[in-house]
């Protein structure tokens, strides 16, 4: 399901004509978009594989940012899943697909940091977000790293 499934408001639907690229001079989308509406997007990579959906979004509630979105994957029917903590700065919107894309191939995000849907980890600990934007090359914001 892509973010134009979700959209309950409307505040999509005059974003894109004829299926072509998005009319940004219209709508919210796709510089700014309802989180609600990004929970449930698929995320593939560059080679057209599918790598899961996102199942939340998670906020840095002292500085106001977006910091992971938890992506599934793996499993059937929930079952034998794994989430992963993936840093916003590497999910880029594919606005044509109506999708994420990560920049991972299906062995990386096998094998990367991850967590069972009944133990998260400590995401606001600065040695784990430190190695999870490692993993995935990205820089946390200056601000997050203080306690």
């Amino acid at each position: 399901m892509n973010y134009e499934d979700r959209d309950t408001y409307g505040m999509y639907k005059d974003s894109a004509i004829g299926g072509s690229e998005p009319d940004t001079s219209r709508g919210p989308g796709p510089e700014l978009m309802g989180a609600n509406t990004l929970v449930g997007n698929d995320v593939y990579n560059q080679r057209d594989e599918d790598l899961g959906d996102i199942k939340e979004i998670m906020l840095d509630m002292r500085t106001g940012r977006v910091s992971y979105a938890v992506l599934s994957f793996g499993g059937f029917l929930g079952l034998g899943e794994k989430l992963f903590a993936v840093p916003w700065a590497a999910l880029t919107l594919d606005t044509v697909n109506k999708r994420f894309t990560l920049n991972v191939n299906k062995d990386q995000l096998e094998t990367a940091p991850g967590f069972d849907k009944d133990d998260w980890p400590d995401m606001s600990d600065p040695t784990w977000a430190s190695g999870i934007h490692a993993y995935y090359g990205t820089q946390p914001h200056a601000d997050e790293t203080r306690l």
